[in-house]
């Protein structure tokens, strides 16, 4: 009997260390995916910083040349009010192509997935059930 009961502890202890090293696997997991999506987040986030401070500055140089150009085409027609509705159309056409660039580059992107962090729990599991068969 006592070595039935020395079995018996040697298997617990065994299931033990196995539930104890799954928690630390799932726990590393847990934090290469939050890893991987700071990394997404923090490269997004200045991309978006930049993007913004060249479009207040875009802004200003947009204005100036939009004005340049109006009175440069009321000094070729002689009309005021002809140059700005020239320079308005062509803003508008300009909105509307730069409307629709954005929002198919924004359909595409999608949202930040840890996939190195997926991929590694997929075959994680592929290997536990493959050894849970044999």
């Amino acid at each position: 009997m006592p070595a039935d009961n020395g079995r018996e502890e040697s298997i617990a202890t065994a299931v033990n260390e196995v539930s104890d090293r799954m928690t630390l696997l799932m726990r590393e997991e847990i934090e290469l995916a939050k890893a991987e999506v700071t990394v997404q987040v923090t490269t997004l986030a200045k991309g978006a910083a930049a993007g913004a401070a060249g479009a207040v500055f875009g802004v200003f140089a947009i204005v100036f040349l939009l004005l340049t150009i109006a009175w440069g085409l009321n000094s070729l027609l002689s009309s005021l009010w002809l140059g700005f509705l020239i320079v308005l159309i062509l803003l508008t056409l300009a909105a509307v192509g730069a409307f629709l660039f954005a929002r198919s580059k924004l359909n595409k992107a999608g949202p930040p997935v840890p996939t190195m962090a997926i991929d590694q729990a997929k075959q994680i599991r592929s290997d536990l059930q493959s050894e849970a068969h044999t």
